[in-house]
């Protein structure tokens, strides 16, 4: 399954893109009701949702509208009995191959702001009063487009747009769900956005020992980025708990898994090495991913 740049994000999905990009404690995260499961086509449910809590539905659900989930041989795999509540949705996933499913929430999109000749006036005249020129309360809005195609940025934004900012932004949430013996097939990056390369499965991690991953932007190697890992079960503690690494000149990171448990791992960057008409590029990434005891 292919997803355009252009895509619509949903709204559950576009908080996620910007959570990263602001102080926020919610977290988006997809969850499995096992990682490792193994028989003749077995099922697994899976949680979606946007939360004050790992992994407690507590905020808003995830939208299941960019759901992408790819089998062990590379082909796309439709969920079942998919329903969106208050707090969460869920849906299910038939395991008819052996192997390893990614699960993910994959969206992409444009964005475009810009001044006009009256905002820019309007900003002046504020300086001039001693009010705020930009930010809320102002009154030099100017214009802003979310979710735009390459049309939107033909035809709504003004030909006499001032200062036009368009900015490409992607977002990945996934989870893996291994049906017998572990496999590679559904690991294989797609180029698009920031993605997690596993050296180490994901489905065969375990407390005291350390894995392996490399993060891409777009393909490319995201070097320099911070990668956050928070282990789940937020709500019965005082802290985070959080493990911060930095990716090397290749992306390459590793950890060393303290207990067993699920863990929500999260990136995002920005930078201005965004495909035309963009001229800057954000993009997320979390996974949901479980230790085991040894």
């Amino acid at each position: 399954m292919k997803t355009s740049l252009l895509r619509p994000v949903s709204a559950a999905l576009a908080l996620a893109l910007a959570l990263p990009f602001a102080a926020q404690a919610h977290k988006a995260w997809l969850v499995p009701s096992a990682t490792v499961v193994s028989g003749n086509a077995p099922w697994v449910s899976v949680d979606g949702a946007i939360s004050n809590n790992l992994y407690y539905p507590d905020h808003f659900p995830m939208r299941l509208e960019s759901l992408v989930i790819t089998a062990p041989d590379g082909s796309a795999v439709a969920a079942q009995n998919p329903h969106t509540g208050k707090y969460r949705s869920v849906f299910d996933v038939e395991l008819a191959q052996t192997g390893t499913y990614r699960i993910a929430s994959v969206n992409a999109s444009l964005s475009a702001r810009w001044d006009t000749a009256e905002s820019l006036a309007a900003a002046e005249k504020a300086k001039a009063a001693g009010a705020p020129a930009s930010g809320p309360g102002s009154p030099a809005a100017g214009g802003f487009l979310r979710n735009a195609t390459a049309e939107d940025l033909k035809t709504k934004v003004p030909k006499d747009a001032k200062n036009l900012q368009i900015t490409q932004g992607s977002g990945r949430i996934e989870t893996f769900v291994t049906n017998g013996a572990p496999s590679t097939g559904a690991l294989k990056p797609t180029g698009k956005g920031l993605e997690l390369v596993p050296v180490t499965h994901p489905n065969d991690l375990f407390a005291g020992e350390t894995a392996n991953f490399r993060l891409l932007i777009d393909g490319e190697p995201a070097s320099g980025v911070d990668v956050e890992i928070v282990p789940g079960a937020t709500r019965y503690r005082d802290s985070q708990d959080e493990i911060i690494v930095k990716t090397d000149a290749e992306g390459g990171f590793s950890v060393t898994w303290p207990a067993p448990g699920m863990y929500w791992l999260e990136a995002s960057l920005r930078d201005n090495k965004a495909t035309a008409p963009a001229t800057a590029r954000r993009a997320s990434y979390v996974a949901t991913l479980e230790v085991l005891p040894q």
